[in-house]
């Protein structure tokens, strides 16, 4: 019998990725041959490190893949995807906005705005540039840090993700621009933030028996994960597959980041079978 084989696996801490693998962690399914070594970072350390194929598998941002498509391959399990809502610019509250019912207006708006952004490499900067149909007058910082911040007056506007999106309202923020509403609106698609790659190293074999594995951790916490308000937001029924929506999803947003510039090259999708 053949000794197990350790395979490192990268996610963030937060709430909707620890969900997916808590399952894993916990030894709650069998997982044969494999074993997992847990790595939690923040999802810009684990696009940085995916660009350097350093992790068998990672949670990873859909913007960050079109820069690793020689090395990893796309899970087609444990999507993060807003139907009609996603990551959301705000302000500090009392502070003069454009028309908010006019795409036109915020666009032209925020092309003179110092905006506060969680990485470069996420799906959330990728689609504030398709809003804008520019670069963005931009500095990063650290997601968990962006309302400070902005409340201490070092940008005019922050880009938010994760559990913020509930809470802006009351730590003394105002909205303005869902951009995933704005994406819904735009394509009809759910907008495609985060999934999960696994390194092409593997055989294709390897791969679709730890995708199988991976699919079971995420079916099992299901239930208790969409109890909680932000975890339902993201997980949803492309969590377990993208199926073609989302696939087709994804395919738009690398698209139209080539198509105005964005990515440096069109981006051919590969999935895990």
């Amino acid at each position: 019998m053949s000794e197990p084989f350790t395979l490192t696996l990268g996610h963030s801490p937060d709430p909707d990725d620890a969900f997916m693998f808590y399952a894993l962690a916990e030894g709650k399914i069998p997982t044969g041959r494999w074993r997992f070594e847990h790595i939690l970072q923040d999802i810009q350390t684990l696009n940085e490190r995916a660009t350097r194929g350093e992790l068998h598998i990672s949670a990873i941002s859909i913007h960050a893949y079109a820069s690793v498509l020689d090395k990893y391959a796309l899970l087609p399990c444990g999507a993060s995807m807003g139907d009609g809502y996603g990551p959301m610019l705000i302000v500090k509250r009392g502070k003069a906005l454009p028309d908010l019912g006019d795409y036109g207006a915020i666009r032209e708006w925020l092309g003179h705005q110092r905006i506060a952004v969680p990485g470069r490499m996420t799906s959330a900067f990728l689609a504030l540039k398709l809003f804008l149909l520019s670069e963005a007058i931009h500095v990063v910082v650290p997601f968990d840090r962006i309302f400070e911040f902005i409340a201490g007056g070092n940008a005019d506007v922050g880009l938010i993700i994760h559990e913020g999106q509930l809470t802006y309202a009351r730590d003394g923020f105002d909205l303005v621009l869902d951009l995933g509403a704005w994406w819904k609106t735009e394509t009809g698609y759910p907008l495609p933030l985060g999934g999960n790659v696994i390194r092409k190293d593997l055989t294709p074999a390897d791969r679709s028996e730890i995708n199988a594995i991976l699919h079971e951790s995420i079916r099992y916490g299901l239930d208790e994960a969409l109890a909680d308000k932000f975890i339902g937001m993201y997980v949803n029924g492309y969590t377990l597959d993208y199926g073609d929506t989302g696939r087709a999803a994804i395919r738009e947003f690398l698209l139209r980041g080539y198509h105005f510039g964005f990515l440096p090259e069109p981006v051919e999708l590969e999935f895990v079978r």
